[in-house]
């Protein structure tokens, strides 16, 4: 029997179409980066503030040689990162994060570097700017790949040791502030310490989208009931943990569950309605991966 030239040309059409997810981290690549750009650009630039990894040291070479910009500037700066990526991460990782250092590169040449935010006090600029900056940071590493500078080293270190984006930013940021501080002023290396502060808070809440779970443990006399309202009205998994009164030495069934903050207040009104002398313990969890909860990030 022939192969059917109709399948056969649809399966190659299909082989060389973007895929869905190609597609979805492309454009989160373009979209952050761009608002990373306009941030670096309205405000970073205007108010003369510093940052750290390849932005902080293109921004400060930039100050002292204006006559390059800060787009081409962020190329050269990229390379040990791009290299660390190259070897410690992943190659498809690395093949999205050359688009969005591209991406950002272009993005901080075409935008003009001029104030659009009439704000006189520099504290006021700071904060401003880590919103927008973490909001951009945030979206990017929200795709397959990343902007380039620390965004490849926060990326390296989350994947081989769990530290949370928001943390490396903050730390890493804060060495190019001495050098900074040393270079200009300690005045503009305060400021840029609360833009960074700032970015690195929005970057974890952009990440976890604003849906951090709670860890609940219960201690009742009626943890069957408890156990079964939690699955009916609140369709939460239940898991019961062996516990023993220190002082009656009785056994106990200790309830624990996740919920998500928008959750928490439906959960505790039903412990209490049906056991007012319940005894709860309410947790904030650093992550929660597994069903209807998240999945592992793979790069």
């Amino acid at each position: 029997m022939g192969e059917n030239p109709q399948k056969n040309k649809a399966e190659v059409i299909k082989r060389f179409l973007p895929t869905k997810s190609l597609l979805m981290n492309l454009g989160l690549l373009t979209v952050g980066s761009f608002i990373l750009a306009f941030g670096v650009n309205t405000i970073l630039i205007p108010q003369q503030f510093l940052s750290g990894g390849a932005l902080g040291i293109s921004l400060i070479l930039h100050y002292l040689l204006p006559h390059i910009g800060v787009g081409f500037l962020y190329l050269l700066a990229n390379i040990p990162f791009a290299l660390l990526g190259w070897f410690s991460v992943s190659r498809r990782f690395m093949y999205y994060t050359a688009f969005g250092i591209a991406v950002f590169s272009f993005a901080a040449s075409v935008i003009p570097s001029t104030s659009l935010f009439n704000i006189d006090n520099q504290i006021l600029a700071a904060v401003l700017a880590g919103i927008i900056c973490g909001i951009g940071v945030g979206i990017i590493l929200r795709s397959a790949g990343s902007s380039g500078g620390l965004a490849i080293l926060a990326v390296y270190l989350n994947k081989k040791w769990e530290i949370r984006p928001g943390w490396t930013y903050s730390l890493f940021n804060s060495v190019i502030l001495v050098g900074g501080a040393i270079i200009f002023s300690l005045e503009m290396a305060l400021y840029t310490l609360i833009y960074i502060f700032t970015m690195g808070k929005v970057i974890d809440a952009v990440i976890t989208g604003f849906n951090q779970r709670k860890q609940i443990l219960i201690i009742s006399d009626q943890p069957d009931l408890l156990a079964q309202e939690i699955l009916k009205h609140l369709n939460r998994g239940v898991t019961f943990l062996e516990g023993e009164g220190a002082y009656t030495h009785k056994s106990k069934h200790i309830i624990f569950s996740i919920v998500s903050l928008t959750e928490l207040a439906r959960m505790k009104d039903l412990i209490f309605e049906i056991d007012p002398h319940a005894f709860v313990v309410i947790n904030d969890t650093l992550e929660v991966l597994g069903y209807r909860h998240g999945s592992r990030r793979v790069y």
